[in-house]
């Protein structure tokens, strides 16, 4: 999370200065229950500074209200939103769906031009702690290893999905989930 917009100035100037060509961006804005975590400077230096400089941005949806002002209730909010954040500048937007009620966990990819729809089981667990994180960094280490966008973005909702399948209680309310689940010796 960068906390402050003095630390979000810093990496895009960075960003910026480096070239850095690949650039996936979590916002790291809202938690799970939709509460903000940043104070206003820093929602805007993060719209107006890091957004533009994007690859992918994964907000989920309390991220998307305080981002665009859109509360998204279904699957069509999703698109309108995706629309909406891409217009700050980013490549590709990932807006992810996981707090939507009802059946799929589904997660919106949009490229400015063409959406796609990534859908996954939902399963009952409430320990989902740090599930946006490591959505973006699966997206993020699937770049790095040559993968276009859309399937690098198929790829990170896999690995969440079988994270969040495999997750498990530790300590009290909601858990994380599995990082390791594909190393583990599964039935």
């Amino acid at each position: 999370m960068l906390a402050s917009a003095a630390i979000i100035e810093a990496v895009a100037d960075t960003v910026q200065r480096l070239g850095i060509a690949l650039f996936v961006v979590d916002p790291v804005a809202a938690s799970q229950h939709g509460d903000a975590l940043l104070r206003p400077d820093a929602l805007t230096a993060l719209r107006d500074r890091i957004l533009p400089l994007a690859t992918v941005v994964t907000p989920n949806l309390g991220e998307v209200r305080l981002l665009t002002g859109i509360e998204v209730r279904d699957l069509s909010g999703m698109r309108d939103a995706a629309r909406a954040l891409c217009e700050l500048g980013p490549q590709w937007v990932l807006v992810k769906g996981g707090h939507l009620r009802g059946g799929d966990a589904i997660d919106v990819l949009y490229d400015g031009t063409s959406f796609t729809e990534l859908t996954s089981p939902r399963f009952d667990t409430q320990n989902t702690h740090g599930s946006g994180d490591t959505l973006a960094a699966a997206i993020c280490a699937a770049l790095a290893r040559g993968l276009p966008v859309e399937e690098a973005a198929r790829f990170g909702k896999r690995f969440i999905a079988g994270a969040i399948e495999h997750a498990f209680p530790l300590g009290a309310g909601l858990g994380p989930v599995g990082h390791f689940w594909r190393v583990l010796d599964l039935p």
